[in-house]
């Protein structure tokens, strides 16, 4: 059933239909659960690392490679604009064009060229149970494997999720089930990478479904790596909800992620200062949508005109070099050779926060000591 008023269809997609998918569960997984091996960008104690344990906060755009594969140049130009991280639209040929294994190896090599983090994921599952035309997430499981020779060794750099906003409003309480299948086939299959996996209800989970059930989707992950992605449109339209939201999952130790995000939509007005207020002092990555080429009504989602780097729109301006936003708080990955880290910011007590997050805290307090000073771990006992 549509919840009045929060039900709605996100549309970046074929021509941009897409507001975003996944499930979220509030309990934090069981203490002693053993963590994915240090192989590339992983989990640990709730949060996104990178192989030698340093914090990796997403600062990042949507790019919607599938129906642009002829834009990649855009993949340099989001990286000029500040973003330590892109997220690629990519098709398993159920609903557009397949993005063949040698097309997946080149967009990675851009990536790693522009000094970005991949993330990589399959549209085609946009909507499963609600829009006819959309693929399941076992199928887009299938393309993972199919392309498996583009992923091997490039876990340091790249992220798989898995598919995006896989169901609708309709039949979404099957997302728990496919989502944890999908996993298990992923892993099955020898792909070690970390995971991203978005919600439910057009990606806005509205009902709760992957925040109640992220524990044990989790849990069920091998390898303990699987990322959760909330896409925050029209449903989180004032601060509170943003704020509840994403705090329930950092106080319940589970990695969480803004995967989709803009400045307004069809749905209602999302509140994206909140949103980025609220990552940056959780420590929360968020990806915005997207660089350009958005249309049926929803051009106003494009952060430039015609893919001219030169030419920002007033959305894009604002996520890349307003308050909180990309160019403010994004840190190149250390595996680039970057700082990490969170972008810094400052306590409620007063004191800054540690960029290089637990590296810098060897005993475990929550207090570290960067610059000459003493800092605050974000989400430690000492962050008050």
């Amino acid at each position: 059933m549509r919840k009045p008023r929060r039900a709605l269809f996100s549309t970046a997609g074929a021509a941009f239909a897409a507001v975003l998918g996944l499930v979220v569960s509030l309990a934090g997984p069981t203490t002693g659960t053993a963590e994915a091996a240090p192989t590339g960008i992983r989990v640990s104690g709730g949060r996104v690392v990178e192989a030698d344990g340093s914090d990796f906060v997403m600062r990042g755009v949507n790019h919607a490679h599938a129906w642009y594969p002829d834009r990649t140049g855009s993949l340099a130009d989001i990286a000029a604009e500040g973003a330590n991280t892109v997220r690629v639209v990519l098709s398993s040929g159920d609903r557009w064009t397949r993005t063949s294994a040698a097309e997946v190896s080149s967009v990675i090599g851009r990536c790693k060229a522009a000094k970005v983090i991949c993330v990589l994921e399959v549209h085609d599952t946009t909507g499963y149970g609600e829009d006819g035309a959309a693929t399941s997430l076992d199928r887009a499981a299938d393309y993972w494997i199919g392309v498996r020779s583009a992923l091997e060794g490039q876990e340091d750099y790249v992220v798989v999720n898995i598919g995006n906003e896989p169901f609708g409003n309709t039949g979404y309480s099957a997302w728990t089930g496919a989502t944890k299948a999908a996993i298990g086939k992923l892993r099955g299959a020898g792909i070690d990478h970390a995971l991203m996996v978005d919600a439910p209800n057009w990606g806005q989970d509205w009902s709760g479904t992957m925040r109640n059930n992220a524990a044990s989707v989790l849990a069920s992950d091998p390898d303990r790596n699987t990322i959760f992605s909330i896409h925050m449109y029209g449903v989180y339209d004032t601060a509170a909800e943003v704020r509840d939201y994403l705090h329930a999952f950092t106080d319940n130790g589970l990695p969480i992620v803004v995967g989709e995000f803009g400045d307004r939509h069809s749905d209602g007005n999302p509140d994206e200062d909140a949103i980025m207020a609220t990552a940056r002092t959780l420590g929360v990555g968020y990806i915005g949508w997207s660089w350009s080429g958005n249309g049926s009504g929803v051009e106003y989602l494009d952060m430039v005109n015609g893919f001219d780097a030169n030419s920002l729109t007033g959305w894009g301006n604002r996520i890349l070099n307003g308050s909180d936003g990309i160019a403010a708080t994004s840190r190149t990955a250390r595996v680039y050779g970057g700082g990490g880290g969170t972008g810094g910011g400052t306590a409620p007590n007063g004191y800054p926060y540690c960029v290089d997050g637990g590296s810098s805290d060897p005993d475990g307090d929550g207090w570290g000591w960067e610059n000459n000073r003493s800092c605050v771990v974000r989400g430690s006992a000492a962050d008050r």
